[in-house]
């Protein structure tokens, strides 16, 4: 008899996941198989469910991609991570290792690339495979349900810093104070930054100030003259984690002279345009980056710092059987810090 396991299922995009039974998996060559701890709800869910994203994830799917637990088995030719050991499974579920993109330590954007929770099943289950070569290792006393934000929200902005080259003691915007922004401000002061908030939710620029940010500014009550004036004519770089094609706008202009415009967050496909000026980029050399998730040494660091308490993601745990609910909330975008599914 095949052992089954729950999880959230979605069998068309637009539908809510479903909870049903399926078959635990079994993990390939080269793959574990992991017993799920924690998932977090990433925004990144929502657009695998509806399929607004091209090319569109695959259906039917498991989402959930900021996946902590214990490695159960091992699939043929795999002897590490040990059985038991706390693991942490990415977005980025697997590379080719061996093209342009891959070789220049740029695997995020290998053409071959697998994602979890998008063309491959992910945790919003009671077990899930991944291949070995591609799992964060989690030091043993780590809080699995709060650091499962870190496995997205937690590389993704860190390695959006490492793009933005900034220096310690230069001031570093982060607009979009959700999931990842609060996130990013932890890691920018860690990294001996200067945060400085920006957002349209008054609850989120408190929980800015909370987490670290030297000023919270209203984006549109407080504006771009308020970031310059603060920080004497712009800041030095800029994560844009919002997704409205304003916030991408507005990141350009408080960005300084020769400063680093980092984009990371993704709206829908059929929303993504924005309107800038040609001169001022031109005029002022200013860069404009795109930043996607992270390497496995990228993933590595970041979990490091969030293991040493530098970064402390703040979470509301969800019951697993409410996994719809929680995208519900998410999308209604009334969520400060990140949510999190637990057994």
């Amino acid at each position: 008899m095949t052992a089954t396991m729950r999880a959230h299922v979605i069998h068309a995009h637009g539908q809510r996941p479903r909870l049903q039974a399926v078959a635990i998996p079994t993990p390939g060559p080269g793959e574990v198989l992991i017993r799920v701890t924690a998932c977090g709800v990433c925004h990144s869910d929502i657009h695998a469910v509806d399929g607004d994203w091209a090319p569109p994830s695959i259906v039917p799917l498991i989402p959930g991609h900021e996946v902590t637990g214990h490695v159960v088995a091992h699939g043929p030719g795999v002897a590490a991570p040990a059985i038991g050991t706390a693991v942490g499974v990415a977005w980025l579920a697997g590379a080719c290792g061996h093209c342009e993109f891959c070789l220049n330590g740029m695997e995020t954007i290998c053409l071959a690339a697998e994602a979890t929770g998008y063309t491959r099943d992910g945790g919003y289950a009671e077990y899930v495979t991944a291949r070995a070569d591609f799992l964060a290792t989690i030091p043993d006393g780590a809080d699995l349900v709060r650091l499962a934000p870190v496995l997205c929200a937690g590389v993704t902005t860190y390695r959006g810093l490492k793009h933005a080259h900034a220096r310690p003691g230069q001031f570093v915007g982060i607009v979009g104070v959700g999931g990842l922004g609060h996130i990013a401000i932890q890691y920018a002061k860690a990294m001996g930054f200067r945060p400085v908030a920006v957002d349209v939710d008054p609850a989120k620029l408190e929980l800015a100030r909370r987490v670290g940010a030297e000023f919270a500014f209203h984006a549109v009550e407080d504006g771009t003259t308020a970031v310059l004036e603060a920080t004497g004519g712009g800041c030095h770089a800029v994560l844009v984690t919002a997704t409205a094609p304003r916030a991408f706008e507005q990141a350009v202009d408080m960005t300084r002279a020769a400063g680093t415009t980092v984009f990371i967050g993704i709206p829908p496909t059929a929303n993504d345009l924005v309107r800038l000026s040609i001169i001022g980029l031109v005029n002022g050399e200013k860069v404009i980056r795109g930043s996607n998730v992270g390497t496995r040494l990228d993933l590595q660091e970041a979990v490091d710092f969030a293991a040493r308490n530098l970064v402390v993601p703040e979470i509301e745990t969800v019951a697993f059987e409410n996994a719809a609910l929680a995208l519900d909330r998410l999308r209604g975008g009334a969520v400060a810090g990140r949510l999190v599914l637990t057994f």
